[in-house]
């Protein structure tokens, strides 16, 4: 019976521990940014933003998942901000290094001093 009760904890330890590994390697790290604009904006200044945050990925290899939008929300809770970028990255590191990247900084370097508000958001995705 003890040789029963050890082979299945030994199992279950492995069994866990390779789920928790998948489920590592799934993980995403979550960059949401997200903007408003000034009463008046114009439209091609702000696609030329779009534009540029777009490009990004094709810069930044760190990126791995990208998406955006424009809120359409019946709820009118959005305070403002109307365009919504999410970016995803493998770990905190890769996050950081995009910060810094040269291709993110020509591109911060064109928001100023165009979008009233701007808010930033990280999370792991499933967390």
């Amino acid at each position: 019976m003890a040789r029963i009760l050890l082979a299945f904890f030994i199992f279950m330890s492995m069994h866990t521990n390779t789920h928790a590994q998948q489920n590592d390697q799934h993980r995403m790290l979550r960059h949401v940014v997200m903007f408003g604009w000034k009463e008046g904006t114009d439209t091609a200044v702000i696609n030329k933003v779009v534009t540029a945050f777009r490009g990004l990925p094709s810069q930044i290899p760190l990126i791995q998942s990208f998406e955006w939008g424009i809120n359409n929300s019946p709820e009118n809770l959005n305070r403002g901000l109307t365009h919504c970028f999410t970016l995803g990255f493998r770990s905190e590191a890769d996050r950081d290094a995009y910060l810094i990247h040269p291709a993110h900084k020509v591109f911060v370097a064109q928001l100023v001093p165009v979008p009233e508000k701007i808010t930033v958001f990280d999370y792991w995705a499933g967390q």
